[in-house]
């Protein structure tokens, strides 16, 4: 790679204010203050599981609920993977990945298609864990997908602890998203597409 694949964005609203930097060559390393600890803890699943570098901070109003802040960071953090992605010449484009958490087996499918679409299939069976409303972790999801524009497929096939099915995800996601991302070698610099063009 002869350009850095890193993305740098701000989105400030009436609501949050939030600054998010994303290397895709990264090793991993996480600095995330979002004012919600479990989404800083999943933020960490994606960075060291992806071997991305990410810069999440984020003010929000928090004495409403977690949903703007937890929702715009998704936003933002999609929006730079956009901006990271590029072009998308040389990439392996479509990632999957299976990861068990103890009892929990979850299933992530994703391409950097350039058409947003999130089939989610996660059956959480507590409201929340900590504090952290576990509706949530859909809306972050969809607001990657429709910032970064990839299509993302979420599948749980075993498990019962909230947490476990939760951090399932991030990691899978993670994952799946590294394979994703990785310079195919054989591509060279054209477009993983039939089309030409994503």
């Amino acid at each position: 790679m002869t350009n850095p694949r890193i993305a740098t964005v701000h989105r400030s609203t009436g609501e949050t204010d939030v600054h998010v930097t994303i290397n895709l060559d990264g090793t991993g390393i996480c600095q995330a203050s979002t004012g919600i600890p479990f989404l800083d803890h999943m933020l960490h699943q994606i960075s060291s599981h992806g071997l991305f570098d990410l810069e999440i901070q984020a003010k929000g109003d928090w004495e409403i609920d977690d949903h703007h802040t937890n929702e715009d960071v998704g936003i933002t953090l999609g929006q730079a993977l956009y901006q990271a992605v590029g072009n998308k010449k040389g990439i392996v484009r479509f990632g999957n990945f299976l990861a068990p958490l103890d009892e929990a087996l979850i299933q992530v499918a994703l391409d950097f298609s350039g058409r947003p679409h999130l089939s989610y299939g996660l059956q959480i069976p507590t409201q929340r864990v900590g504090t952290y409303d576990t509706q949530l972790v859909r809306e972050f999801f969809v607001a990657v997908v429709n910032h970064s524009h990839m299509t993302l497929h979420i599948r749980q096939l075993d498990g019962i602890n909230s947490h476990h099915l939760i951090e399932a995800t991030f990691k899978a996601f993670a994952r799946a998203m590294r394979m994703a991302v990785e310079i195919d070698p054989r591509r060279g610099e054209t477009i993983p597409s039939s089309k030409g063009v994503l």
